[in-house]
């Protein structure tokens, strides 16, 4: 399998008032295409600098960073952004919907972005409620719908677009125990149709879901686990 990402020797230094704040520490990781992989680490690991910038949110200040062989870690902000939206999708603890869009029009704002027609639009956006089990909330707005179901708009948004990879972060962390258990069950059911997913988690039993855990300590890999997904 080709690696979707591949970060090699990066260093994120930031400037606060007159001290310099590494990060990142000369960190290598690789992600396979397909693979499901959870990232974790205590507050200051630099793992949410990482998510960061596999999402092309930030770049690093030496080192690179290649997404699907393509070295992003230089590229200009439109450049950024275009990647984003081609080939990244969002999923936040925070949901971040549009409150007066309904459903379908959240998912399909990607799509605008991209400068689809409006009918392929629609059309895509219902499929991928469809796949997330909202095919009969399409026409509500976040605030008629729960937790749980404003988390699977969120999933859908993120998928609409078919990007290469979905990046995920604390996406449980606003949700109870059962809506936190449906929301994995979907993850995995994206991740076994081919998706390759990174969740950002600080909870043990949510990385337990993934079928590998990269840990973080002082902005480099302290551990690198390969295991047996957790079921149901």
């Amino acid at each position: 399998m080709a690696a979707l990402i591949a970060v090699r020797d990066v260093w994120k230094t930031y400037t606060v008032g007159e001290q310099l704040v590494h990060a990142l520490r000369g960190l290598t990781v690789n992600i396979d295409q397909g693979e499901y992989t959870a990232l974790m680490g205590p507050s200051g690991s630099g793992k949410s600098t990482l998510m960061n910038m596999l999402g092309c949110l930030d770049t690093p200040t030496s080192g690179e960073y290649l997404l699907a062989g393509e070295n992003v870690g230089s590229l200009d902000d439109n450049a950024l952004a275009d990647i984003r939206n081609r080939r990244i999708g969002f999923v936040f603890q925070t949901f971040n919907l549009m409150p007066r869009y309904t459903a379908l029009e959240n998912v399909a704002l990607p799509l605008v972005y991209a400068g689809e027609a409006k009918a392929a639009r629609e059309a895509r956006a219902k499929e991928v409620l469809e796949q997330v089990g909202l095919g009969d909330r399409m026409d509500h707005r976040p605030n008629e719908l729960s937790g749980g179901q404003r988390q699977r708009v969120a999933v859908a948004r993120a998928l609409v677009n078919r990007p290469d990879l979905l990046l995920a972060d604390e996406p449980t962390g606003n949700l109870d125990t059962k809506t936190s258990l449906e929301i994995m069950a979907l993850f995995e059911e994206i991740h076994q149709a081919g998706n390759t997913v990174v969740l950002v988690t600080h909870e043990e039993d949510i990385a337990a879901y993934a079928h590998r855990v990269v840990r973080l300590r002082d902005g480099v890999v302290h551990a690198d686990e390969l295991k047996a997904p957790k079921q149901g």
